[in-house]
């Protein structure tokens, strides 16, 4: 009886104490940055002090910085199924084989790839991965037919690096068209965003003329590649290989750089990054999306 009462009076006791409160550290804000010069070449040499970064045009201290990061690279590859990429489809699926395996023999060790195609629906056809042959054998069996739900695609491929680790890349292959999404432009642009993932749209044309493209579908990816940090690319069949060289290069050169914002407010945040050299130019996302601490 007497070890009960004992018992009663602790819990008594600390149910009066004051709550615990817990704090945590406000959020480290990542970004990947590519330097080019006037030249269009990638700088890969600069040094801390050359950059300066503004978070709703207040200039904030750089914790984190690394030259040619090597930190892992989770890639979604998100590949258009539409009828209309029946007839060029396999030289597609050669020019993304090759991107994998260049993608996992130069790399970090932990860069994986996982692999999403899209029509009138959006299909996950692999995890993340570094199996570039089970990539290429789920590619080779698909039969391109349907419509072309492009902003579905890039929602659900947004939500599903969120969770990644180190540096998340979008790498889409489309003629640009979207015809079937149920979400809508704003939607897959805000995924993208709350995903920290840099975007690299190849838009594939058969000509180089405007007949018969979609300017306006090719303008959307435009931006979100400016909006996530990215490049977009207009490329015929024959300069697949090169386009795909090119975005490899560009995330073989990146820079990241890290900062606690000094307002940490939950929603959207303008980022800037600009240089001490007016001969070059930082591309980076333009925006990041605060956690609600709620």
């Amino acid at each position: 009886m007497k070890l009960i009462l004992t018992l009663v009076a602790a819990a008594m006791a600390f149910a009066q104490r004051e709550p615990a409160r817990f704090t945590a550290d406000v959020r480290l804000v990542r970004l990947l940055v590519n330097v080019k010069n006037s030249k269009g070449e990638l700088v890969g040499s600069l040094e801390k002090d050359q950059f300066a970064v503004f978070d709703d045009n207040v200039r904030q201290e750089i914790k984190v910085f690394e030259r040619y990061t090597t930190t892992p690279l989770s890639v979604a590859i998100l590949v258009d199924t539409s009828g209309s990429t029946r007839i060029d489809w396999q030289t597609e699926v050669r020019s993304i084989t090759k991107f994998l395996k260049a993608l996992f023999s130069q790399g970090n060790p932990l860069d994986e790839a996982s692999l999403f195609t899209f029509n009138y629906d959006v299909t996950q056809q692999s995890g993340f991965t570094r199996n570039a042959k089970l990539l290429e054998d789920r590619l080779k069996y698909v039969r391109p037919e349907g419509g072309t739900s492009l902003y579905d695609a890039i929602y659900h491929a947004a939500r599903n690096l969120q969770g990644r680790q180190g540096r998340r890349v979008m790498v889409l292959v489309s003629d640009g068209g979207n015809t079937t999404s149920s979400k809508q432009y704003a939607e897959a642009r805000e995924a993208a965003q709350r995903a920290d993932a840099v975007m690299y749209p190849i838009i594939v044309v058969p000509i180089r003329n405007d007949a018969g493209r979609n300017l306006g579908g090719e303008h959307a990816l435009q931006q979100l590649a400016a909006d996530t940090g990215g490049r977009w690319f207009s490329a015929t069949l024959e300069e697949l290989d090169q386009t795909f060289a090119e975005i490899l290069s560009d995330l073989r050169a990146q820079y990241m750089i890290a900062y606690y914002p000094t307002d940490a407010r939950p929603g959207f945040h303008q980022v800037r990054v600009e240089l001490n050299r007016p001969d070059l130019r930082a591309a980076t996302r333009t925006g990041y999306y605060g956690e609600d601490p709620r």
